[in-house]
């Protein structure tokens, strides 16, 4: 579970605010989606979330953890995607996978079964002993999947993993944290793809400018704002159509 409180950060000495004041929960059992257009503040405060950012102000709690206080603990507790994706281009996919289950202590044997796994699920055997140097952009997102996956951490984070996707990698993602959702993790999905939201998300924190304009289910978002689909909900609740993409 996530607990967010007043979560602050600014940038060129504090001209820059990124994120303002930001409050959230997301649960064990759910996927929580950051929904917001680009420069909202939603990589931002993912990248506090696992320690690469520190916060000016607020406090985190991920499973009880505390990021500021114990960070190495955070990253053994967390499975992150981030937005670069962050492959080593020289090492095979399967290199890549290892090295972070090595990170994270894990017995060789351990390793070894749980990439054969996650490469069944992910589909990945055609590609799983070649070099990342060149790989498509669902090669390079399922390869940064299984590495955050490969300690089996209870709460997953991923920062617009869709993009760049083709429809067929795409549906066969939304079933794979479906997956996750079923197994009782605790799962943040950043995007600012309203279908994505749509189609996977049990709790929906709308991001604009930084802050948090509504928070709730897709159907409390809908009567909180009196339309009929989500898309207009989206634009009423942020009170702009400005970065509204997809």
């Amino acid at each position: 579970m996530i607990e967010v409180q007043r979560l602050r950060k600014t940038f060129n000495k504090g001209k820059v605010v990124a994120v303002d004041e930001v409050s959230f929960s997301a649960r064990d059992g759910q996927i929580t989606g950051l929904l917001g257009p680009n420069g909202a503040g939603k990589t931002t405060t993912l990248r506090m979330l696992y320690t690469l950012l520190s916060p000016d102000s607020g406090q985190m709690r991920i499973d009880g953890i505390d990021p500021a206080a114990e960070p190495l603990k955070v990253k053994q507790a967390l499975g992150v995607v981030p937005d670069s994706r962050g492959l080593y281009d020289r090492l095979s996919a399967r290199e890549n996978i290892r090295y972070y289950g090595r990170l994270q202590g894990l017995a060789k044997a351990d390793i070894a079964e749980r990439i054969e796994r996650l490469a069944d699920v992910l589909d990945m055997h055609e590609f799983i002993d070649r070099k990342t140097n060149g790989f498509s952009q669902g090669q390079r997102v399922k390869v940064a999947i299984a590495r955050a996956l490969i300690h089996e951490p209870r709460t997953v984070l991923l920062d617009e993993p869709t993009n760049g996707l083709d429809v067929m990698t795409t549906r066969a993602l939304r079933g794979f944290l479906q997956q996750l959702k079923a197994e009782g993790r605790c799962v943040v999905l950043s995007t600012h793809i309203m279908q994505e939201v749509a189609a996977l998300c049990d709790r929906i924190v709308i991001i604009a400018k930084g802050r948090v304009m509504a928070e709730g289910t897709a159907d409390e978002l809908l009567r909180r704002s009196g339309r009929d689909n989500l898309e207009d909900a989206f634009v009423q609740l942020i009170g702009s159509d400005e970065g509204l993409l997809a």
